[in-house]
């Protein structure tokens, strides 16, 4: 995602504390100004996250905005069993598993994590929507359970990450970060791993970009994705910290070699 979101559209919805967020159902005009932009507030606490989710919205702004909520039609997502691990892919995450020092995890360091995504340089971007309020905001989502990070470290150093927000069996991407060759991707690819062995059939991925369609995500309908959100927020919760690259999962993925 860039950090090019709308500014002081008209008539956007207003969101105080306490008040609930809109239904993206009665969303603010597919052809407003900024389409799947639902509302503006201040309150970016745990809990807001946590109701904005479960409804499939998401908060997206730059620094000097107030908080906006987004909840796009089309909606990116990425079926986990369309996965594609492309052979430099299969053939990176085979050597540096072999590699003395290397490691996949989950949830070691969540806040380097999304500091790193925070610094990390975007093409065509000139700062960053990973603000300190969203950094304080999901820092505070992970110490509940909710936010989490998968990691690859080698020799002790954290080279490449992401971070997801979970919710029962709903899994939602927000961003990723690499310093080496392939690394975001080994890190969605361990993500896909353990997904596909707990039964999670959908990561959100938000916004369509070139990067998440050659992985195998698409575009659906936000109804669509809204109705599998509601199905799969009821479904057990997955202890992240204790897992790694499920490569059995991996080879059950179409196409796998």
């Amino acid at each position: 995602m860039s950090q090019t979101a709308q500014a002081d559209a008209p008539e956007l919805p207003w969101i105080d504390e306490g008040e609930a967020l809109p239904c993206p159902d009665s969303a603010w005009g597919a052809n407003a100004p900024a389409p799947g932009l639902l509302a503006a507030g201040v309150d970016l606490s745990a809990a807001r996250l946590l109701e904005a989710y479960s409804q499939g919205i998401f908060p997206w702004f730059s620094e000097g905005q107030p908080v906006l909520w987004w909840s796009p039609d089309p909606r990116m997502v990425l079926m986990t069993h369309q996965f594609r691990l492309h052979r430099s892919l299969r053939k990176s995450l085979q050597r540096w598993t072999l590699t003395p020092g290397f490691e996949l995890c989950f949830d070691r360091d969540f806040p380097q994590v999304i500091r790193q995504c925070a610094a990390s340089a975007r093409k065509g971007q000139n700062g960053t929507w990973i603000v300190p309020q969203m950094v304080e905001a999901y820092e505070a989502l992970h110490l509940k359970g909710l936010a989490h990070s998968s990691e690859v470290w080698h020799q002790g150093h954290l080279v490449a990450g992401l971070y997801f927000v979970n919710l029962g069996q709903a899994v939602f991407g927000e961003s990723m970060f690499t310093t080496i060759s392939d690394g975001s991707k080994m890190a969605l690819a361990n993500l896909v791993s353990v997904c596909l062995q707990y039964g999670v059939h959908a990561i959100d991925c938000q916004q369509n970009t070139g990067h998440l369609a050659s992985l195998g995500a698409q575009e659906i309908p936000r109804s669509l994705f809204l109705a599998g959100v509601q199905k799969a927020l009821n479904g057990p919760a997955i202890d992240w910290q204790s897992q790694t690259l499920n490569w059995q999962a991996l080879e059950s993925l179409k196409g796998f070699q």
